[in-house]
């Protein structure tokens, strides 16, 4: 577990590794591209099916020394499962911010075992991220999702045309993180159960065709927000577009 340059959490968890869902501006993809190496591949690392896919996954048993053996392949470290156990004062981790831990690709046992290894250190809060709402709905439907209150769901979106699936049972905490907000979302849908917390940010780095955001596009959420009393995190990404005085860093449970 590592400290982080991530605003909205104390640290990082990355038991899971690597995604598939191939983002033109992901920042993970680039960091596991350039420092992993596929060379440290041995016996400590097995490859793995997902009965669902036909994709490559690998798992990991023992630690090793490079963090991405397989680069942006999907990767089950399973020697850090103990990590979060070793922090006594209490965290708000992201998990797995270098993979999308409920991509389609993720097989069940993956998800359970993360799970369970959160529940053995109950003093953290937990942050969960996907661009695959619907692997929630599911998970809960079998009854494998968790609630707990320190747990959270959130959704990853970019443009208002993506997935953004609402939990409908009210007892989960969930959030919306619209970053890189690639397109003005406008008016989003009030007639459904809203989000506790929504995350908005800029792109970063020197893509080419990268998108800044507007003015306006952020005065739309800072407005639906206002409306629904939903606590609103900007990154820092966005104070050059708004301006520090109108900057807002909240969060739900301080409320």
């Amino acid at each position: 577990m590592n400290k982080t340059k991530i605003e909205w959490c104390d640290s990082t968890w990355n038991p899971v590794t690597g995604c598939y869902h191939e983002c033109e501006y992901c920042y993970a993809r680039r960091i596991a591209c350039r420092f992993g190496d596929f060379s440290t591949i041995d016996g400590n690392i097995v490859k793995v099916t997902n009965a669902n896919t036909s994709t490559p996954l690998y798992e990991v048993k023992h630690k090793v020394k490079n963090p991405y053996p397989g680069k942006f392949t999907p990767t089950f470290h399973r020697y850090r499962l103990d990590e979060p156990t070793r922090w006594k004062k209490p965290r708000n981790i992201f998990v797995c911010s270098m993979a999308d831990l409920f991509g389609d690709w993720v097989p069940d046992s993956w998800i359970e075992k993360v799970f369970v290894a959160c529940k053995c250190a109950p003093q953290n809060r937990y942050l969960f991220l996907t661009k695959n709402p619907n692997r929630y709905i599911d998970l809960d439907d079998r009854r494998i999702l968790p609630w707990a209150e320190n747990f959270w769901f959130g959704t990853t979106v970019t443009r208002p045309n993506e997935d953004y699936t609402y939990f409908e049972n009210k007892k989960y905490h969930w959030f919306l993180s619209i970053e890189p907000m690639l397109e003005r979302f406008g008016a989003m849908s009030e007639e459904r159960h809203l989000p506790e917390w929504i995350i908005i940010g800029a792109e970063t780095g020197n893509r080419k065709g990268k998108v800044t955001p507007k003015k306006e596009w952020i005065d739309d959420i800072v407005d639906l927000c206002d409306r629904h009393n939903i606590p609103l995190f900007m990154k820092d990404s966005l104070v050059p577009i708004v301006g520090e005085e109108n900057m807002r860093r909240e969060f739900p449970w301080d409320k």
